[in-house]
């Protein structure tokens, strides 16, 4: 018999039925029978995906609000993603910017309430073909505080010529976000909480 509490231990770890069979000396029948037999949950394909993606858990942790700097820090980055995030996407939360104090508080967000960790950050810079890439580049690293790694994307697209655009996106528009469907999922309840209190 295959006790219920080293099968739950080992699923919980985020084995799949497959590799605790490849594991163990038993197999696959097994196992599958002994999860059914000890009416262990199985899990659903998505939250398969995620153990998968997160060996390690979470990639935040969300901060106690306790302090005035702290509400005040939660409420800029729900008004911030209400109005300028990604709600297209079910599995990132992503806010794009020409300016760097717009995206250097929603980064205080995600890293000081969020508790996103650095590594789970990545950037996407979006510029005409006329703007000089590496001006651009410098600008946006040293004004928001980012490495060069963390910028996952570069999209150049065609430049429309003069215009207003060139004043305002001078060094094109740079988005910072997170891959994480529960950060996405939780932010947006937060979102509307924030919207059906008003």
């Amino acid at each position: 018999m295959l006790s219920k509490n080293k099968l739950e231990k080992l699923y919980k770890k985020g084995l799949s039925m497959k590799e605790i069979a490849d594991q163990t000396d038993w197999s696959y029948h097994q196992v599958t029978y002994w999860m059914d037999k000890h009416s262990i949950l199985r899990r659903n394909w998505s939250e398969s995906a995620y153990l998968k993606h997160n060996p390690n858990g979470d990639p935040f942790n969300i901060k106690e609000l306790k302090n005035k700097e702290d509400f005040r820090i939660f409420h800029i980055g729900i008004g911030l993603y209400l109005g300028e995030g990604d709600k297209k996407t079910n599995h990132a939360v992503k806010l794009a910017n020409s300016d760097p104090k717009i995206l250097k508080l929603f980064l205080r967000f995600l890293r000081e309430i969020c508790g996103v960790k650095e590594s789970k950050i990545g950037f996407e810079l979006n510029i005409f073909n006329d703007v000089n890439l590496k001006n651009a580049l410098d600008f946006w690293m040293r004004s928001v505080g980012f490495q060069r790694p963390q910028l996952k994307t570069l999209i150049v697209r065609e430049s429309r010529g003069e215009g207003s655009y060139k004043k305002k996106s001078k060094y094109g528009t740079l988005s910072a976000y997170v891959t994480n469907v529960k950060l996405k999922s939780l932010i947006n309840k937060w979102c509307e909480e924030v919207e059906e209190y008003h």
